[in-house]
């Protein structure tokens, strides 16, 4: 409404000397940056200025914004997701730029890579020192579940036949249904827990380069929860299918209630978590930041 009444008003300045589309960048205002973009004047006029300490749109956003982690805890993973944010922001405006923005020095002669370097290394710290907690844990649990998941799969309930009736070898409870399941059942949760196992040592093993935390490092962060949780699905029902071969068929219908109650806590996990890593599989697929810059807490 301003612009349309006072069209000359994108050219104030404020005691800093940052126009309407610098303190938009610098305040992370996506939504209002977007909107001003869609001005010719903009793009050919205002996004090339500079403030007084000659900081350019890439240099204002390269600083850090407001954070969001808790600072009495190390171990927040808000930090990860507002540092993720923080790159994508920083490559969505030099996609708008010019080029030779990249190299601008500023009046303390710092280039925009530079800034953003020296702001984000304490989110950068914070970052890795989540990831790496969460992945010793969850490389711990794989490990165990990889265990588990070998003593199942070379165990054969209802052990193997002599050779009468059948050929000799062979499972006795090879032709009912919940063999089959045990089998396939048993052999996810060891191809699930080891592939998880080696995605969490392989973030472990990482740099945690701060460009990293943009895909890279999310990626198999997700992926290793993910295969974690198959593991562990495919364990408790290759179980279930285990104790129900050789359970009499009086005790089953008893039996079949005590399996639900065995997977709620693995339900109350899944549901508790869920909100956090539904919105980093969300933002890593994202090639563009999202609009609400909110990282409360969850």
């Amino acid at each position: 409404m301003i612009l349309e009444m006072f069209p000359m008003a994108i050219h104030d300045l404020d005691a800093e000397g940052k126009n309407i589309v610098l303190l938009a960048i610098e305040n992370r205002h996506i939504h209002l940056y977007q909107f001003l973009l869609k001005r010719n004047m903009v793009k050919e006029s205002l996004l090339g200025k500079v403030d007084y300490e000659a900081n350019s749109a890439l240099h204002l956003a390269a600083k850090l914004g407001v954070p969001h982690y808790n600072n009495e805890s190390r171990l927040d993973p808000v930090a990860a997701l507002q540092m993720q944010w923080e790159i994508k922001w920083f490559k969505f405006i030099q996609k708008s730029v010019p080029p030779h923005f990249f190299r601008r020095y500023n009046a303390s002669n710092q280039t925009p890579q530079e800034i953003f370097t020296k702001s984000h290394r304490e989110l950068v710290i914070r970052s890795s020192e989540w990831l790496k907690r969460t992945s010793e844990s969850c490389s711990l649990v794989a490990a165990l579940i990889a265990t588990v998941a070998f003593a199942t799969s070379t165990t054969i309930p209802g052990g193997v036949s002599d050779g009468d009736g059948k050929e000799a070898g062979m499972p006795n409870f090879i032709d009912r249904t919940a063999y089959k399941i045990f089998s396939i059942a048993s052999l996810i949760a060891l191809a699930g827990s080891v592939n998880s196992v080696v995605l969490f040592l392989s973030i472990l093993a990482s740099r945690f380069h701060q460009y990293e935390f943009e895909k890279i490092l999310p990626r198999k962060l997700m992926l290793g929860v993910i295969s974690m949780l198959l593991s562990i699905v495919s364990m408790l029902v290759s179980f279930c299918a285990a104790h129900f071969l050789g359970t009499s068929s009086k005790l089953r219908n008893t039996a079949v209630p005590i399996y639900a109650v065995a997977c709620l806590p693995l339900t109350y996990f899944a549901l508790s978590h869920f909100p956090l890593y539904l919105r980093l599989l969300w933002s890593t697929t994202r090639e563009e930041p999202h609009v609400r810059y909110d990282y409360a807490p969850l």
